[in-house]
């Protein structure tokens, strides 16, 4: 499986949107500040993700999330966490 997912970093209210094949992992790697993009940016929570069989579908699905319209789904998909979490 190839996986998309989304961080809420709680330090400076900003999201991560990444790529992997090992979800469980990568969370762990992100969690334990192993990850460049996101070492100094913790704690970090997973509030987002999909799966995909497709490798090319789930890049293009990581594309799409980065981009304007994209967040402007994530933003709509994830109002209620967004309301507590602001």
């Amino acid at each position: 499986m190839f996986y998309v997912y989304v961080l809420h970093s709680e330090s400076d209210q900003g999201l991560y949107i990444g790529y992997s094949t090992d979800l469980r992992r990568r969370i762990a790697e992100h969690q334990a500040g192993l990850a460049f993009a996101t070492s100094f940016r913790g704690p970090l929570r997973l509030i987002y993700y999909e799966a995909y069989t497709e490798e090319q579908d789930a890049l293009g699905r990581e594309r799409f999330l980065k981009s304007g319209g994209g967040r402007r789904f994530l933003k709509k998909q994830l109002a209620h966490y967004f309301a507590r979490h602001p």
